[in-house]
């Protein structure tokens, strides 16, 4: 094995008998010979084919091995031959596996935690307490995806579904996690990194701390306690980048937080090894250890090839900077399956930085996450349509295209296509590595976008969006094109174009590319004229009322816009309310068509309120819909000098799908009442306060 691909020898190798403080440091990693014969097959595979992978017990029948494929014993075995003193194990059975990802369900019904207990974990338990595997350290990967599912896809979130309510209500996650934590933490030489998603599931403050609660519980369930874990892993099987070099959390743009980018979207990280540390410094506080270390699979998120940027991004917008700083080039951080433009990530590496027992490669790459169409099998594996190059998604990645890989076989099969990017797209590079399937350089440009159309317009700048092209590997991004100057690039399949001049005509085209740097023709052109200038593309109000507005909802990704608003008297003379309507601006952020609007508090009275939503016939950039509300007779009179009070209302979507309020025309961050120039009051249908998109 050469030393680019083994463990950082950095210590010692200690007995495996006695824990040690990290299994990482001082190891020989096990290379799997079925994994390694597959990888070294591929052209330019050979050069990574040696490097320490994971194997996956994804079900009973994988102990025992089947149909000629190696069980738990002959993987220990071999362990031992090769001379190494490390394998890495994932323990993936639970009863209703993978509550919200169809592509890897598995053969265990949600009431079956006698058979993985009896049939999974104790003969597992048996074969690794063998004295013959003694002197290895066996790191166990402890149910991906399980644990996680519970604080973001039950309890009537936009995210839920209706198996993960199931396992909620019958707790056999924690039962069968903590189980497994119970009869493999009583073997010495055994090591549990519970699963924690990644960044992008469970970053935020609302996921974070319950999530923290959860893993607690789970540890402390079924006879486990808090020593039975020895740490935590992140990013299994998924494609967050390990470390964004080029901006930060703390960044901001003209004033504006990067937080409120739609990429971030709010996010309390950017990247894997910033929320790996600070979930680590959350779950000592809890309770746990503080010795536990954190594991990052980076078998697939490296994000390298012609696609990196090699700098921080523009600062025209908050957006733009984020969009070309990334190194993550996934359309959403949702998207899991098979993504296009992916890399290897770094090799397996043993104490990379302060709280981390190492960088691992969990997911062997080249093993498909799942198929891009329904394909009959008897492995119990749906089909999700995440997995579908064509889908245009769900709540749980924005609505927006899956970034997936197509011809995409059964979860867990070999995927030569896929391998053969993450060759291409390594980031540190491969030496020698990567050839497209067919063998050669890739020569194949992917097809020239189409649907190209305007989506907004404002006085200065111009929204397009268009549909996905396709590419015989994979499509890296978009450039788009005012006349023949390329202006942006971006990987999802919109951009708006900001800066430009009032009452201007501009022609636009985008291009594909795809991580080998082919690039198709050019789309069919599309002709925008910005509006005319003012505020917001409309006048402002010269009426005496006005409207003032406050944030009632801190969370602006989430399935209700919650603004409080008030009307205010600025004239002489008594206003008839029956006469008065607000409107509040917003964009609905894909989802269901349709809305309801409720009042939760009205000085007037919420009888004495009415509210309907109303989609514009001509979008505008943060606004293709708003909520109208208006005053009944029985709301009286507005006395001069005087206000409506507080009225409390909430929005939401008839199927519950998440907002992202942060770039909607009417939204503002403020919790106190201040005037709000971008929501509009009206009397007898004339503006008389605001301006309108």
């Amino acid at each position: 094995m050469s030393s680019a691909l083994a463990m950082t020898l950095n210590a010692p190798t200690a007995s495996a008998a006695t824990r040690v403080d990290n299994p990482y440091v001082g190891a020989k990693g096990y290379v799997n010979p079925e994994w390694s014969s597959e990888a070294a097959a591929e052209p330019g595979g050979s050069a990574v084919a040696n490097t320490p992978t994971a194997v996956w017990l994804d079900s009973i029948s994988t102990i025992a091995g089947t149909s000629g494929k190696m069980g738990l014993r002959d993987h220990l075995d071999k362990a031992v031959s090769q001379g190494a003193n490390l394998i890495t194990l994932v323990i993936y059975d639970l009863p209703g596996r993978d509550c919200s990802a169809l592509a890897s369900n598995g053969e265990l019904g949600p009431t079956d935690i006698g058979r993985y207990e009896t049939e999974y974990i104790d003969p597992i338990a048996k074969i690794l307490a063998d004295p013959a595997y003694a002197n290895l350290r066996i790191v166990n990967v402890i149910e991906p995806d399980s644990l996680p599912n519970i604080v973001t896809n039950a309890g009537g979130s936009a995210g839920s579904t209706t198996q993960c309510e199931t396992m909620k209500a019958n707790g056999n996650y924690e039962t069968g996690v903590g189980y497994a934590l119970n009869h493999l933490g009583a073997i010495p030489n055994v090591y549990n990194y519970i699963d924690a998603g990644h960044h992008g599931w469970l970053g935020w403050d609302t996921n974070l701390g319950p999530a923290v609660d959860e893993f607690y519980k789970a540890a402390n369930t079924a006879g486990a306690t808090v020593n039975d874990v020895q740490g935590f892993i992140t990013n299994t099987a998924n494609y967050s980048a390990t470390v964004e070099p080029y901006f930060k959390v703390s960044d901001n743009v003209n004033g504006t937080t990067v937080r409120q980018s739609k990429w971030v979207d709010w996010n309390q990280y950017v990247d894997e090894q910033s929320y790996a540390q600070a979930l680590r410094t959350a779950l000592v506080a809890k309770g746990f250890d503080s010795g536990i270390g954190m594991l990052i699979d980076t078998s697939r998120n490296g994000w390298g090839g012609s696609a990196r940027p090699t700098g921080p991004g523009p600062t025209t917008s908050v957006d733009n900077y984020v969009n070309g700083s990334r190194i993550d080039r996934r359309i959403h951080t949702g998207n899991w399956c098979n993504q296009s433009g992916a890399g290897l990530g770094e090799r397996p590496t043993a104490a990379p930085a302060a709280g981390i027992d190492a960088y691992v490669w969990v997911k062997p790459p080249g093993e498909s996450d799942g198929s891009s169409q329904p394909v009959d099998n008897s492995e119990g594996k749906g089909f999700d349509q995440m997995c579908d190059p064509t889908y245009g998604g769900n709540a749980r990645n924005g609505n927006n295209p899956t970034g997936a890989l197509p011809n995409a076989p059964l979860a867990g099969h070999w995927f030569s296509a896929q391998f053969q990017q993450l060759l291409q797209n390594a980031y540190p590079p491969i030496s020698g590595g990567g050839t497209p399937p067919g063998g050669g350089s890739d020569t194949t440009a992917p097809s020239a976008p189409t649907g190209l159309t305007v989506s907004a317009t404002t006085s200065s700048s111009v929204s397009l969006k268009w549909t996905a092209a396709t590419d015989n590997v994979g499509v890296a991004g978009y450039d788009v094109y005012r006349g023949s100057t390329k202006v942006g690039s971006t990987t999802s399949t919109s951009y708006t174009d900001s800066g430009l001049t009032a009452s201007t005509s501009y022609s636009y085209t985008v291009k594909a590319k795809d991580a080998a740097g082919n690039v198709s023709a050019a789309s069919s052109a599309v002709t925008a004229t910005t509006a005319a200038g003012g505020g917001g593309g409309g006048t402002p109000g010269t009426g005496a009322v006005k409207v003032q507005y406050k944030n009632n909802d801190s969370a602006p990704g989430d399935n209700q816009i919650k603004p409080g608003l008030k009307v205010v008297n600025t004239g002489s003379s008594a206003v008839d309310l029956s006469k008065v309507t607000i409107r509040y601006y917003f964009t609905s952020d894909g989802g269901a068509s349709t809305f309801t609007a409720s009042c939760d508090y009205a000085a007037v009275g919420c009888s004495n309120v009415t509210q309907k939503v109303v989609a514009l016939s001509s979008p505008k950039l943060g606004a293709d819909h708003y909520v109208e509300i208006g005053f009944t007779s029985g709301a009286g009179s507005l006395a001069a000098g005087a206000s409506t009070g507080d009225i409390q209302s909430r929005i939401n979507k008839s199927d519950w799908s998440n907002f992202s309020e942060s770039d909607d025309y009417s939204y503002a961050t403020n919790t106190a009442y201040a005037d709000a120039g971008k929501v509009t009051v009206y009397v007898s249908g004339t503006l008389a306060g605001g301006v309108e998109p």
